[in-house]
């Protein structure tokens, strides 16, 4: 496979690696022989015949019970005006169970204590599953983040019961070398080690640029790093499944214009325990694009959920137990119509079965 870093060294760790998660006597490379044929398609799996998935069915739904969750910052302009409550009671009418942090303050609809935060969302059925903290400001020893203020964003997290505390910056603050993200890895395991003291998991969040190339050996992928230098049983990944697909389209060719395809399921099914958590957002194909997608509200697009979804949960049979599917938009047109459709299309598709 073309993921497969040329560095010796690197190629070693992540050998050792991917076989944490992967079913008994399995290997990577057989799990990954089906899907290199589709290693260029954006849906990467689709069966014949049954398109991109947007079909209701009538077989069982793939989005696993209780597992439904919205990234808050897709509803930061009705948290700032009307305040949590009112965001969280439409959250619960449209059938949400979970809800991911970006930030515990209401702006200006006032102020709101983390034990009152943590007890709005319980009565609305709501399971405070992650938050996203920044990494680093390393001009500002007071910032909120995990490199200047471990100990202070454990603490909150703790407080309100977060199973997941994590981060959406990208590991380049050492910047974009294979020594760089190693250094970036050693940050990350220290997160890790601390968080699971207090009985959570760290993860970091990607968007296109993770999937990019080590500026020193241009052949390695710098998420391949991420993988190969954090350990497994700290560091624990959310993928945002719209941006794996934009980093797909920008990054299938590395700079000297040779293939490096890849396709975004593959790395959760190498590992599927070290993706507790993803972002669901959803694009239309645009080939003028930055990043080959227009984002949109989930359903409206061309990123086939019926299939990554039945996929990722049947990898393994605790599949529907331990993974979380956060919706999010990042410039809704409207945020509430965005989180109602985006709900109504998940809990709609259904796994197809023989002569659907």
């Amino acid at each position: 496979m073309s993921r497969t870093p040329k560095d010796p060294e690197l190629a070693s760790r992540l050998s050792r690696r991917n076989v944490l998660g992967v079913a008994a006597g399995a290997t990577a490379a057989t799990l990954l022989s089906g899907a290199a044929a589709q290693a260029t398609s954006p849906q990467g799996g689709t069966s014949p015949g049954h398109g991109h998935g947007h079909g209701h069915g009538k077989g069982r739904a793939v989005l696993p019970p209780g597992r439904l969750g919205i990234q808050l910052y897709s509803l930061r302009d009705k948290v700032s005006t009307l305040g949590f409550a009112p965001v969280f009671a439409e959250l619960e009418k449209y059938g949400y169970d979970e809800i991911e942090f970006a930030g515990y303050t209401q702006g200006s609809a006032g102020a709101i204590t983390l034990s009152q935060l943590k007890r709005l969302a319980k009565d609305h059925g709501l399971n405070p599953i992650g938050s996203h903290v920044g990494y680093y400001d390393d001009n500002n020893p007071g910032a909120y983040t995990f490199a200047q203020n471990l100990t202070k964003v454990l603490d909150e997290a703790e407080a309100l019961g977060l199973k997941h505390i994590g981060t959406a910056s990208g590991p380049f603050r050492y910047g974009s070398t294979v020594d760089g993200w190693k250094r970036a890895a050693e940050d990350f395991n220290t997160y890790g080690a601390a968080a699971r003291k207090r009985g959570m998991k760290f993860y970091q969040h990607n968007h296109a640029e993770e999937f990019s190339f080590a500026t020193d050996k241009p052949k390695v992928r710098l998420y391949d790093v991420l993988l190969a230098e954090t350990d497994p049983d700290l560091v624990y990944l959310e993928m945002d499944i719209y941006w794996a697909f934009c980093a797909q389209f920008r990054f299938g060719k590395r700079a000297d214009g040779t293939p490096a395809p890849f396709n975004p399921i593959d790395y959760v099914l190498e590992q599927p325990n070290r993706y507790p958590l993803f972002h669901v957002k959803d694009g239309t194909r645009n080939d003028a694009a930055r990043g080959g997608y227009d984002m949109t509200d989930v359903g409206d697009g061309d990123i086939d959920y019926k299939n990554f979804l039945s996929r990722v949960t049947a990898r393994t049979d605790r599949g529907r137990t331990y993974h979380h599917w956060q919706t999010e938009h990042d410039n809704p047109v409207e945020s509430f119509a965005f989180a109602r459709k985006s709900s109504e299309h998940l809990h709609s598709l259904r796994e197809s079965r023989c002569g659907d």
